[in-house]
């Protein structure tokens, strides 16, 4: 693939799409990550003399109401954070925005608004509008994606601009693709390979893809409820994901010593075997006894991917699941990867971040490597 180091972007105008899809409460950022990470692809465009056009979403912006969705308090961060002003540009198109990039110098830092304020009239940005892509890349002489939690996407802002200049990835993107791509090539082993979250569906992908590979996929959340009703364990009220249980039951035929289930469970009444579960129940987390079994497995490997949180952990008592196992993955030596979005927060919740070899900053665009796509939102080079 061709990435930053492999295009002339000395005295250009870059544009750099990244991720700023940032946590922001009353108007202040409470988790800047995303900003943090984006820094080694920025401060490499400034050392070769770019005039730095930066280009983000942020929410969901679907009405003129969701356009409290500023980017404004983001260009305050990035400011600190890169010791420098960064030109903050309130709109996505029009003759402000370009009198704007026509004024940057080299060295010099812009970041517009929002981009899927285009979604409010027509989803210009999400449908990967062909001349609000046309229109973005005008603005620049070569592009860079680095925005890795939206590169599952083909959007505007990142495929559609790549079809009109010069194009490459950024560091972090770079990153992201080589963890991935050499833990799935060439895992030390053994692979072990923890799943959670809540529907099924939304796994078997991964399941597919890594179940010759690995040497035990472990099953948590949501999800393991469906896999226990195909072994034929009645589940009461727990969450069941009726369209997979055929997949659930294919699976385990064929992989029994592979697919590792919990033994006991916490419920919304109390904590017990699976077979004790009653109908009016409903399963909410792993219970002590699972996490010692899962615990067994996990001492064993030597390459670990964690993929789902494995209850509800955002209430804490259904967290202990989840914390057990970043308590375990703490002690334990070996490549630890864990995925974006839900697995990434509850890492951070509990305060482990710093334990794991690499933690995506995508969730969406992580699973679908781990489902052995390729990324829609870049593009790839022969």
């Amino acid at each position: 693939m061709i990435t930053i180091r492999d295009l002339d972007i000395s005295n250009k105008k870059v544009i750099i799409r990244v991720d700023f899809n940032v946590p922001i409460k009353d108007g202040k950022i409470t988790d800047d990550k995303r900003i943090i990470e984006s820094l080694e692809t920025i401060n490499y465009a400034l050392e070769k003399n770019a005039k730095v056009i930066l280009m983000s979403h942020l929410g969901r912006v679907k009405t003129v109401e969701d356009k409290v969705n500023t980017l404004y308090p983001v260009s305050l961060r990035l400011s600190q954070l890169l010791n420098r002003e960064v030109v903050f540009v309130d709109e996505t198109r029009g003759l402000k925005l370009e009198k704007a990039v026509d004024n940057l110098k080299n060295g010099e830092v812009l970041l517009m608004e929002n981009t899927r304020f285009e979604d409010i009239d027509g989803s210009k940005e999400s449908s990967n509008d062909q001349d609000l892509a046309k229109y973005w890349a005008s603005l620049g002489e070569v592009f860079i994606n680095d925005a890795f939690g939206t590169s599952h996407r083909a959007h505007a802002s990142n495929a559609g601009i790549a079809n009109y200049l010069p194009s490459g990835i950024g560091f972090l993107i770079e990153k992201e693709l080589k963890v991935m791509n050499d833990v799935m090539c060439n895992p030390n082993k053994p692979l072990t390979i923890i799943l959670g979250g809540a529907k099924v569906n939304d796994k078997i992908g991964v399941i597919n893809n890594f179940v010759d590979k690995a040497d035990y996929i472990l099953i948590g959340g949501g999800m393991a409820f469906t896999f226990l009703k195909a072994s034929g364990i009645e589940i009461g009220s727990s969450l069941l994901d009726e369209e997979s249980i055929s997949f659930c039951k294919d699976i385990l035929s064929k992989y029994e010593d592979k697919i590792i289930l919990p033994i006991d469970v916490v419920t919304d009444l109390k904590t017990c075997f699976i077979s004790d579960i009653t109908s009016s129940e409903k399963g909410l987390d792993i219970g002590p006894q699972t996490l010692k079994l899962f615990s067994q497995y996990l001492r064993m490997s030597k390459t670990i991917i964690w993929n789902g949180p494995l209850g509800m952990f955002e209430e804490e008592k259904y967290s202990y699941g989840t914390k057990g196992v970043c308590e375990i993955l703490k002690n334990i030596d070996g490549l630890k990867i864990a995925g974006g979005g839900d697995t990434a927060a509850a890492i951070k919740q509990f305060g482990y971040e710093e334990f794991f070899t690499h933690i995506s900053t995508g969730g969406g665009a992580s699973l679908e490597l781990l489902e052995g796509k390729k990324l829609k939102g870049i593009k790839y080079e022969k």
